[in-house]
C-alpha cells in the first residue's frame, strides 16, 4: 500500500529523507511498440504455455487463457475460491519445470479462514479443451502463510521456479502486520524455498529448525512483488517499501533484509524509521526510491532484442505508470537509468522465448500488451 507520490516527496523534501533524487515520469517517445493483445477484470500475472498461448490470473478469481494469435480469450475453470478484497485474490501463474510431461500449474492467492486472509499457494494439473479453454483437476494447497490479519493488504507471493535445482520460489508479504517479517516463528516477511511439492528444501538455512523456520532463505522482507535470476543464477527481488523507500534487493541465504527495523523509508502516520546505514548487520538494497515507484512485477532481462538492456532489471510500476529499468553494474550497485511512461498502473511482467518484454497493465480492464522495439 501506497501513498500519492506528490506526498511522499514532500515529505522527504521537508525531513531530509529524500536519498535518491527524484526521476520525472518520461516525457519522451516510448522505445518501443505496444501491441494490445487481450483486456482482462484486474489482472495480476501472465504465464507463457509451450504452444505460446498464455495463462492470466484475474483477481477475482478467474484463470483465463489466451491465443495471442487470434487474440481468443477462454477460461480455465476448477480455481480455487480466493479472499477478494484489498490486494487480495487470485495472484500469480506459474508453470511446474516439467509441464510439457506432467501439465501441472502453480497458482498463489489470498485465501480467507480464522482471524482474516492469509496467502497461499496450490497445485494442479491443467487440461486444455478444443474450445479454447480448460480446466483444472486434483488440486492441492501446498503452502500457506502461519498466520492471517484483517485488511487484505501486502500478500505478495510471487512465484518462480529454479533453474538449477528446480525449487519452488515464494515470495512472501507480511499482510501489513510489520513484526512478523522478523519472527522465525512466521513464514511473513519471508522468501521461501520449497521442492515442488510444498515441502521445505533440504538446503535452507534455516533447515535443522523444521516447522516453517525450514522454509526460510531470507527474512526482513515487507511486500515483495518481483523476483527473477540473473544470468549468473542469483535471485533479485524488488518489494514496496511503506512510505518511501521501495527496494531493489540480491538475496543472498539467510540474510536479513531489515523490515521493519530499517527502511529508506517511513510509516503512514509519520513516525520515522532508522535507515539501513544505521543497522550494519542487515542486507542493504541495491536501490531504493523516494518518492517510490510502487513495483508491480519484475524481469532481469535476458534476451537480445532490446539493445542494451540484457542484465538489466526491469520493473513495472502501479503509482508510477511506467516501466524503470536498473542497470546493475560488475559490483552489484543498481541505478535507475531509465523511467518510460506508460499513463497506466503496470502489474504484470514477463519476458518471452524471442526477448519480447509483456506487461499486463493493473485494473478494471486491463490489457496485456506486447512490446517490442521500434
Amino acid at each position: 500500500m501506497h501513498l500519492g507520490i506528490s506526498i511522499t516527496y514532500a515529505l522527504a523534501l521537508v525531513t531530509g529523507a529524500l536519498a535518491v533524487p527524484p526521476q520525472p515520469l518520461a516525457a519522451r517517445q516510448q522505445p518501443f511498440k505496444s501491441t494490445p493483445i487481450t483486456d482482462h477484470s484486474e489482472p495480476w500475472a501472465f504465464a507463457f504455455l509451450p504452444d505460446n498461448r498464455i495463462l492470466v490470473t484475474e483477481r477475482r478469481g478467474n484463470l483465463r487463457l489466451v491465443d495471442p494469435a487470434t487474440k481468443a480469450k477462454g477460461t480455465v475453470s476448477g480455481v480455487p475460491a480466493v479472499a477478494y478484497g484489498g490486494q487480495g485474490g487470485l495472484h500469480d501463474v506459474a508453470l511446474h519445470p516439467d509441464y510439457a510431461n506432467n501439465n501441472i500449474i502453480y497458482l498463489s492467492y489470498a485465501e480467507s479462514g480464522s482471524g482474516g486472509a492469509g496467502g497461499a499457494v496450490a497445485r494442479a494439473k491443467l487440461t486444455l479443451d478444443s474450445n479454447g479453454g480448460g480446466a483444472l483437476s486434483g488440486l492441492e494447497v501446498i503452502w500457506r502463510h502461519s498466520q492471517r490479519a484483517q485488511g487484505g493488504l501486502q500478500f505478495a507471493c510471487r512465484l518462480l521456479f529454479s533453474p538449477e535445482d528446480g525449487a519452488l520460489w515464494i515470495s512472501s508479504g507480511e499482510i501489513n502486520q510489520m513484526t512478523p517479517a522478523q519472527s522465525m516463528t512466521a513464514n511473513l516477511g519471508k522468501m521461501i524455498k520449497l521442492y515442488d511439492n510444498g515441502t521445505a528444501f533440504a538446503g535452507n538455512p534455516f533447515a535443522s529448525q523444521g516447522a516453517v523456520q525450514a522454509q526460510i532463505w531470507s527474512l526482513g522482507h515487507r511486500n515483495p512483488l518481483g523476483i527473477d535470476w540473473d544470468a549468473q543464477g542469483r535471485l533479485w527481488e524488488v518489494e514496496m517499501g511503506p512510505m518511501g523507500g521501495d527496494e531493489l534487493n540480491l538475496i543472498e541465504r539467510g540474510a536479513n533484509y531489515g523490515w521493519p527495523l530499517v527502511s529508506q523509508g517511513r510509516h503512514y502516520d509519520g513516525r520515522t524509521i532508522p535507515a539501513h546505514s544505521t543497522r550494519p548487520d542487515f542486507a542493504a538494497p541495491k536501490a531504493f526510491w523516494v518518492p517510490v515507484i510502487s513495483p508491480g512485477g519484475m524481469i532481469i532481462y535476458k534476451g537480445d532484442l532490446f539493445s542494451g538492456w540484457k542484465g538489466n532489471a526491469v520493473i513495472s510500476g502501479l503509482s508510477s505508470q511506467s516501466i524503470v529499468r536498473v542497470t546493475i553494474a560488475a559490483d552489484d550497485t543498481a541505478k535507475e537509468t531509465q523511467r518510460i511512461s506508460m499513463g497506466k498502473r503496470m502489474r504484470g511482467i514477463r519476458e518471452d522465448k524471442d526477448g519480447a518484454i509483456w506487461v499486463i497493465e493493473d485494473g478494471p480492464s486491463g490489457r496485456l500488451l506486447k512490446l517490442t522495439p521500434n
